[in-house]
């Protein structure tokens, strides 16, 4: 999440005019969610199952015409976090085994579950990067209400984004201040420093908060962060959601029969 908020903005693509983007928040992340789940259910190998979805998330991608560079920079940074997890797949027994050193050991097993894990990672990411890309942050959080999601989770949400930036500023301030008195050349003072910094910043940040929080109690926040103006929903929506349930269907069929 850091990432994704220092080196590109979260939302890059929501101000395009597309069938997409015409769809209310809640509608997309309905559709998002019923592909993401439909996709995590399908049982190891079910190669024909995820072409299918496979297709219905490219017809997304293309569809809400989103950045091609800045989608493939994201998935890419989420794989290096979850890369070792998928490495860990590999080496498992049973079936056939294809090649071997010591305890290690690649199976024919090994490498389905390796690429049922990756598809099912990969058109994850896609169908929820595409999700995030396209709509503003306070339109997600409004599209999140709708859906009764309970208040409290979609306030730390809402805080978190509008306030992570002024913590990254914080911790740049740290570092700055550090390199000026020349306490970060060895490692050893580079350990002692880090560690004091996260408490100071763990201090700084529940003070501000306080602050912050009387601030907006003053100022008559209710706990829920305002609402803008986003499509109320309609007969598209209608058709994207019956059409994603067809798809999730369709490939759920092709799996059992």
């Amino acid at each position: 999440m850091l990432l994704h908020i220092i080196a590109v903005q979260l939302d890059a693509d929501s101000d395009r005019k597309t069938p997409w983007h015409s769809l209310a928040p809640r509608t997309r992340i309905l559709c998002t969610l019923l592909l993401v789940f439909a996709i995590a259910l399908t049982p190891n190998g079910r190669w024909w199952t995820w072409a299918i979805y496979g297709l219905g998330v490219l017809g997304v991608v293309l569809l809400s015409r989103v950045t091609w560079s800045i989608l493939l920079k994201r998935i890419a940074v989420e794989f290096a976090f979850i890369g070792v997890v998928l490495l860990g797949t590999l080496f498992r027994d049973g079936g056939e085994v294809l090649w071997s050193w010591g305890v290690l050991r690649i199976t024919t097993v090994g490498l389905m579950v390796l690429g049922s894990v990756t598809l099912k990672a990969l058109l994850s990411l896609m169908m929820l990067n595409v999700l995030t890309l396209t709509t503003s942050v306070p339109a997600l959080l409004n599209g999140l209400v709708a859906l009764r999601t309970p208040p409290l989770l979609v306030a730390i949400l809402a805080s978190m984004y509008r306030y992570i930036s002024v913590l990254i500023g914080e911790v740049n301030a740290m570092r700055r201040a550090a390199a000026s008195r020349n306490l970060m050349g060895s490692n050893h003072w580079q350990r002692q420093v880090i560690g004091n910094m996260m408490g100071t910043l763990f201090i700084r940040t529940y003070e501000r908060g306080e602050r912050v929080y009387q601030a907006m109690l003053s100022r008559g926040y209710q706990g829920l962060p305002p609402v803008e103006k986003v499509p109320s929903g309609g007969r598209r929506d209608i058709v994207a959601l019956t059409l994603t349930v067809i798809l999730a269907l369709l490939g759920q069929v092709v799996y059992l029969f």
